[in-house]
């Protein structure tokens, strides 16, 4: 990247880069023509600073500028002199250990006194008392200290600061990178076409928005989450009118615009904006977000990345609504318009692109109609009771102020439990656990590294629980109890243009996150109530992305086991293990049942093993007969790798892409990764394509049959129902006669539907 911007950068084979920029500094020292400025927060090139080098030392938020004459204010002694001052002190982060117990305090008074190192131990008679002693005592490594801490200025670099000037960027390749690492926000400064000739005009009375024929709408929003926020205005854009039309004309015309079709960038969030405000909106016939979505192109909630793509210069939404200061209402709704007109231009192209990637069906009868619902959905909520979480919140914080005695008792000190400095420092330092190589950061705790010591220490489970405990009470608890809106119900967001997979995502709050493999995670789901003499109806997807891999890869066994209902992953079991399946024992199931999942995700014999508790060499074992017993999924993993190689993408049963040009990267593991998305793209794709298609169906079912039951709740391969105890068993049928057929496998769908008065009974 560096490159492309026209910056010289240098990675020299034996040399840090301290010795590098200490190079550097010595180069302008000795050309007057030069000089430099070196921004760090390494307060070991302070050394450096000279008449002719200064530096910009970094802080946490800010910075402090200093040269000769302000860092002898701050410290009391010349910059060379830090090399002096770190061989006293010392500095764990870089391993120099300086003189016990002479911290930053006493080597500067000494310093001030005696100016550098040489003179202290020159002087050492002079210098009483324990100080004394600990200098005598550390004489070496304060020399030693010395060695480490002095930054090398003489590396051979064959080079004048001539050759380092900036030269003028190579914008294409540089956007090209831009876009392929996702740094949209970089992507601003790509010369567009710009649109300032623009003309519009303001609409004051609702009757002009009759009768306009097809047009693209932009909705403006004072806030990013739209069940809040506040409508600013909205631009329209058509070959009849460009206009932008304010808050107070929409709100007099509630139900404007009901007959034109209409465009729009994310139709959900639009509608669903509107409706919090009772204007309504209808015949959404193409949406902008989705299908680029679809053509992976970079999506954000801003429009002016996607512009920015397609060459064409829209405001981005900082600068039109400012943190700080007041917001240019003139320059939001001549944006607004030009975010219309880039709707309206792009549509055809859009169209005809969809048209040649074959995902035409997948945009019209799935991803478009699927917005409406998500939309009802969000707008809909579900009611949370916001005592349950308050009671489970005392219950939990109980638990968690239990285990942490348990740990200070265990740890023989009381401490942090959740600085992972304070902890690493008790974990490896005082109770002597083995652990990785220390960085400067401290020790990693990452949960991890904690589990491979479970063995090792009853300490470990205990902190593990503990911080499972504390992320339920802080993000589920609290989390949620802040979400609920006045109506007594969260209205989360559905992120329908995020996930490369097809895959819904859930935020604001998320509840597609909610644990549910502890008991108090599971526990949150009874604060997740029906509305009155309603149940909570669940349905569930059974195995269904083994049964896909079971059609995929065109396996005959496992096509007949699913056709007959047999425990799958028993039937697996007995045939890896050639025993009959009434003498499959748990373990033998267990193990089977991770390799079947575990094989959708391209699973290394590492991952099996860490699992399943075995070494890596019988999980590779495991594998290789799972292999062998199911030659079918062997063939069809190596066919799926080939073709991707060849044609760069994948594709779903329902023609989703995911392109992969990672396959082409020079570097194993990223290749290799790529091949496993390869493998689990077109199986996780599809059963998020089947999932959208049955609630597109059941929805429109609900809504023909004139029932008051809602789709409130999506998580991957389930679907929960608000559901009037009235309606329920003609729900139930409705739901499971559409999920297990809207979309016909050489193995049955097959769906699990439970009920109850919270979320917890339905699941």
């Amino acid at each position: 990247m560096l490159g492309y911007m026209g910056i010289k950068y240098y990675e020299i084979d034996n040399y840090e880069a301290d010795d590098i920029i200490g190079t550097f500094a010595k180069l302008c020292n000795m050309d007057d023509n030069y000089t430099g400025t070196i921004i760090s927060s390494d307060k070991d090139l302070l050394q450096l600073i000279s008449p002719q080098v200064d530096i910009k030392l970094l802080k946490q938020k800010d910075y402090i500028r200093y040269n000769e004459e302000t860092f002898k204010e701050a410290y009391g002694i010349d910059p060379i002199n830090v090399i002096d001052l770190k061989a006293l002190m010392g500095d764990a982060s870089d391993n120099i250990p300086g003189v016990k117990g002479i911290g930053e305090k006493t080597a500067l008074k000494l310093l001030v006194q005696y100016h550098t190192l040489d003179g202290i131990y020159e002087h050492l008679d002079e210098i009483k008392g324990s100080v004394h002693d600990k200098l005598a005592n550390d004489k070496d490594s304060a020399y030693m200290s010395f060695e480490i801490a002095t930054i090398y200025r003489d590396v051979p670099m064959e080079i004048n600061l001539d050759d380092i000037i900036v030269k003028e960027p190579d914008y294409e390749k540089l956007n090209a990178l831009y876009e392929e690492l996702e740094f949209y926000s970089f992507l601003k400064k790509k010369k567009t076409i710009k649109q300032d000739n623009l003309t519009y005009q303001i609409i004051n009375s609702p009757d002009a928005l009759n009768d306009l024929g097809p047009c693209a709408i932009f909705l403006e929003l004072t806030d990013d989450n739209y069940h809040k926020a506040d409508i600013v205005g909205m631009g329209i854009y058509s070959d009849k009118i460009q206009a932008f039309v304010p808050y107070e004309v929409l709100k007099e015309n509630p139900l404007f615009l009901m007959t034109s079709p209409k465009y729009t960038y994310d139709a959900k969030r639009l509608t669903v904006a509107l409706k919090w405000h009772n204007i309504f909106v209808d015949n959404i016939v193409f949406d902008t977000a989705i299908a680029s979505y679809l053509l992976e192109y970079n999506l954000k909630d801003d429009i002016a990345y996607l512009a920015n793509q397609f060459d064409v210069d829209i405001p981005f939404r900082e600068t039109l609504y400012p943190k700080k200061g007041d917001r240019d209402l003139t320059a939001i709704g001549k944006a607004s318009v030009m975010k219309a007109k880039f709707i309206y231009d792009t549509k055809d192209e859009l169209t005809d692109m969809l048209e040649q990637k074959d995902m035409t069906y997948l945009f019209k009868e799935i991803e478009m109609p699927l917005s409406v619902v998500l939309g009802d959905m969000e707008y809909t909520g579900i009611s949370v009771n916001t005592d349950t979480l308050r009671e489970m919140g005392k219950e939990i914080e109980a638990q968690a102020n239990e285990l942490g005695e348990e740990i200070y008792a265990l740890a023989g000190m009381r401490f942090n439990i959740s600085s992972p400095n304070q902890l690493g420092e008790v974990l490896f330092e005082h109770l002597g656990l083995k652990h990785g190589k220390r960085g400067k950061t401290g020790y990693s705790t990452a949960s991890d590294v904690l589990e491979k010591l479970v063995n090792d220490h009853p300490i470990i489970s205990k902190i593990l629980d503990y911080r499972m405990l504390t992320k339920l009470y802080s993000t589920y608890i609290e989390g949620l109890i802040s979400s609920v809106f006045p109506d007594g119900k969260v209205h989360t967001i559905y992120t329908q243009t995020l996930t490369r997979t097809g895959r819904l995502s859930s935020i604001e709050p998320n509840l597609q996150n909610i644990p549910i493999r502890n008991e108090y995670g599971k526990l949150i789901r009874k604060a997740f109530v029906p509305s009155e003499d309603s149940y909570l109806v669940s349905s569930d997807y059974s195995q269904i992305e083994l049964r896909l891999l079971s059609h995929m890869a065109n396996v005959p066994s496992l096509i007949d086991a699913f056709r007959h209902g047999v425990d799958i992953h028993a039937k697996t079991a007995s045939d890896i293990y050639k025993c009959p399946i009434e003498e499959v024992t748990k373990d033998m199931r267990r193990n089977a049942k991770a390799v079947n999942f575990g094989i959708i995700y391209g699973i290394s014999s590492y991952g099996l093993s860490e699992n399943i508790g075995i070494s890596p060499k019988e999980a590779q074992k495991f594998i290789d007969d799972y292999l062998v017993t199911y030659p079918g999924i062997k063939k069809y993993m190596d066919e799926s790798i080939a073709k991707a190689h060849i044609e760069g993408f994948v594709r779903t049963l329902f023609h989703r892409r995911r392109t992969l040009p990672e396959l082409k990267n020079k570097n194993y593991m990223i290749r290799s990764s790529a091949e496993r998305m390869a493998l689990n793209a077109p199986i996780q794709g599809t059963s998020a394509d089947i999932i959208k298609k049955a609630m597109v169906e059941i929805y429109n079912e609900l809504k023909k049959r004139h029932l008051k039951t809602k789709m409130v709740v999506q998580v991957h391969d389930e679907l929960v129902f608000d559901c009037p105890q009235t309606e329920f068993a003609e729900v139930k049928e409705i739901i499971r006669t559409i999920m297990e057929g809207t979309y016909q496998l050489a193995v049955p769908l097959e769906v699990d539907i439970e009920y109850g008065t919270d979320w917890y009974q339905a699941k």
